[in-house]
């Protein structure tokens, strides 16, 4: 054997890891940013079933405190977590977390209110 040969030993080993490695990484990569990608969504039907929901239960009479009680429940049960909950004129504004990959969290903001009274309180 060559002393070039023997220098070049095993080279081709470090290649096929090297380009094994590449792949991976993208495809650890791409899971992280799609399960961030499907809690922000999670975050944001869950509040916006949550605002929903209290908006509905002041609209039939409920306090602030029961209103926001179902909407804390309504979050639950989809898997994320009601932050805040406000209730102004019949509008409710929730605010909802979610876990995301990589010990992240998604947030998302949500506001209903009945359709037939306009909302003073709107980002505009």
């Amino acid at each position: 054997m060559s002393p070039r040969a023997s220098a070049q030993e095993g080279s081709a080993t470090l290649w096929v890891v090297a380009l094994a490695l590449v792949p991976m990484c993208v495809a650890a990569f791409v899971f992280v940013f799609a399960g961030a990608v499907a809690a922000r969504h999670r975050a944001g039907a869950a509040a916006d079933l949550a605002a929903l929901a209290a908006a509905g239960r002041a609209a039939a009479g409920a306090d602030a405190d029961e209103a926001c009680a179902l909407a804390r429940r309504v979050a639950r049960a989809q898997h994320t977590e009601l932050t805040r909950c406000r209730l102004t004129a019949g509008f409710a504004e929730v605010d909802v977390t979610a876990p995301a990959p990589a010990a992240r969290t998604a947030r998302a903001t949500a506001r209903a209110g009945p359709f037939d009274q306009p909302d003073t309180h709107a980002h505009r």
